[in-house]
């Protein structure tokens, strides 16, 4: 426990006017079960992305039992909590597979003012060949950038 009393660490990112605000987020399905490396979740995925707006999608990678991701906010009123929380359900009314379920929250860090988005994706986009399911990053169709998110 910390000096406030907290088993975990605080929620919520800050979001600061006078700098970009992204948000590196990692969120894994239930018990780790490796549904979400096939064309139909990741047309889902992005569907639910899409239609959950008030957060924008930057780059992203998704792995067998878990997606990375890098966010901005879009819709300064909505938290990144809620948000998560919307696009989950809309993900699971598009696809309707009560096999398909995520883990409860997620864990997320904002980027922080001199570490490099770019360093970090090429480190996030390099996972599926350090786990075996592609030769090259390049070769694995389950990525991609939605929005362009700027520094």
């Amino acid at each position: 426990m910390d000096e406030a009393g907290r088993r975990h660490p605080a929620r919520g990112v800050f979001i600061s006017l006078s700098q970009a605000t992204i948000v590196f987020v990692t969120v894994c399905t239930k018990d780790r079960r490796p549904w979400l490396n096939c064309a139909e979740a990741h047309e889902f995925l992005v569907r639910a992305w899409k239609e959950a707006d008030a957060w924008l999608v930057g780059r992203y990678v998704v792995i067998p039992d878990h997606v990375h991701f890098f966010c901005a906010p879009r819709d300064l009123e909505l938290s990144l909590e809620t948000w998560m929380r919307f696009w989950k359900g809309r993900f699971r009314c598009l696809h309707g597979r009560e096999d398909w379920r995520w883990q409860p929250g997620h864990w997320d860090t904002r980027l922080r003012r001199g570490e490099s988005y770019s360093e970090k994706w090429e480190y996030v986009r390099q996972n599926p060949m350090r786990a075996g399911l592609a030769a090259e990053a390049e070769a694995w169709p389950y990525q991609g950038e939605l929005n362009e998110l700027r520094w």
